[in-house]
């Protein structure tokens, strides 16, 4: 299990209940997303003891999973047994009856020092054996982060894959007249919950990016009236100038190390091009020389290359380049112009805007440029940024008349699409790593 956030919450595996005859362990989930459809995978999560507390936890857990799109919670009124015992074996016909292929058994208390003690249990119900059985101590302030990792360690369990659930999204809260909008950054979990401001909004702030190794973010803001890129520590408040850079048009983002940012910078010959900035040195290098409008630049997981967007062919296009700027080449060849692609974290995919005609579409390609898939299409719609297991995709849509932007997630089937609730109208989302 991963290491907890500032060891605030403790954990322990729970040993398993006494067994019957077992049988063959449940099959993973199989994630193809070449499919179009996945037949999510119904499971039972029961309310956790433990009075109100519990069942709060397990709804989140459920919700987690639900939204996932793997995974189909059922209904529980449809449940023949009733949970008494987490600890026990549960009576495992009575959960195939009803086609529940895991279980998912819990409780909550409170310790004498007012922490809260999370335990849950994950059954494999046709093989009539204990999956994942785990225990938290937490803050009470840190109950939805429990549920979160413990959705996690279930989608784990469940897919062989790492999760994404207790992860947060910073992003830009819209208020206001359109014509006099409000901008301030904003921070949430991924799930749309706690959202809280950390900027006041006396001047724009943009284009955050999360570093892909700490709490920490870039922004771009208007605060001396050209723009600044700030370093901003999450956790803290602490924030740092990195410097003025008159012709960006959106902030820098991080090399997988954390220790470079990459960003494009406009000229006075009207030129846009690429540049890379040692963050301890501050030193800049120079990585395209163009006569065209390069920007957009996203590293690879790996850091050796660098996907961006050119108009050196005629249109925006995709190109890709070595992280010294070496082996520029174009990777799209479709119809329409391509904008804001971004490496996904498995290195295996690249995401992206793409404008044809009067729509907007996100979609996915392989890092050589095949395979280009669209996963969403609407009037206006961009912005992608990958959840940390490179399965899911965040982005900012706008419908005719609707006003303004709202966050969306949509999975790599293309089929599982979710809005996400905000305050208020909310664009330029950015996806944290997984929490420590």
């Amino acid at each position: 299990m991963k290491k907890l956030l500032k060891s605030i919450l403790v954990l322990s595996v729970l040993a398993a209940a006494p067994m019957a005859i077992v049988q063959p362990a449940l099959a993973r989930v199989e994630i193809d997303v070449n499919k179009g459809v996945i037949e999510p995978l119904p499971i039972a999560v029961t309310d956790f003891l433990g009075e109100g507390l519990g069942a709060e936890i397990s709804s989140i857990v459920a919700a987690d999973l639900k939204r996932s799109g793997l995974f189909a919670p059922i209904d529980k009124a449809a449940f023949v047994e009733k949970i008494s015992n987490p600890d026990a074996q549960p009576r495992f016909e009575d959960w195939k009856v009803i086609n529940a292929q895991a279980l998912v058994t819990g409780r909550v208390s409170t310790e004498a020092d007012g922490r809260i003690r999370a335990e849950f249990r994950l059954w494999d119900t046709f093989g009539a054996q204990q999956l994942v059985g785990e225990q938290f101590f937490a803050p009470m302030a840190n109950k939805r982060r429990v549920a979160h990792i413990i959705a996690d360690a279930i989608y784990k369990a469940l897919t062989g894959e790492e999760g994404y659930f207790d992860t947060r999204v910073v992003f830009i809260d819209e208020s206001g007249a359109k014509d006099k909008r409000l901008k301030r950054l904003a921070i949430m979990d991924q799930d749309g919950a706690n959202v809280r401001y950390l900027s006041k909004g006396t001047t724009i702030a943009l284009t955050p990016r999360f570093s892909p190794t700490r709490q920490e973010i870039t922004y771009m803001s208007y605060e001396s009236g050209q723009p600044q890129v700030y370093l901003l520590q999450i956790e803290t408040g602490q924030r740092e100038l990195v410097g003025n850079f008159p012709g960006m048009t959106f902030a820098p983002r991080f090399s997988p190390d954390g220790q470079k940012v990459i960003m494009s910078l406009l000229r006075d010959d009207g030129n846009s091009n690429i540049f890379a900035m040692d963050l301890r040195s501050r030193n800049t290098t120079r990585l395209t020389n163009t006569n065209a409008i390069d920007t957009s630049p996203s590293y690879s997981p790996d850091g050796g290359q660098v996907v961006f967007t050119s108009d050196r062919g005629g249109q925006p296009q995709i190109y890709k380049m070595g992280a010294d700027g070496s082996g520029q080449a174009r990777i799209s060849f479709g119809g329409g112009s391509y904008s804001t692609p971004v490496w996904s974290p498995r290195g295996d995919l690249i995401a992206f805007t793409k404008q044809v005609g009067g729509e907007f579409q996100i979609g996915v390609m392989k890092t050589d440029g095949s395979g280009e898939r669209i996963l969403s299409s609407g009037f206006a719609q961009e912005g992608p940024t990958w959840a940390p297991n490179g399965r899911v995709l965040m982005f900012f849509a706008e419908g005719a008349g609707s006003g303004g932007p709202k966050l969306r997630t949509i999975d790599l089937t293309g089929r599982n699409d979710q809005s996400i609730g905000t305050p208020n109208y909310a664009s330029d989302p950015a996806w944290s790593p997984l929490l420590d």
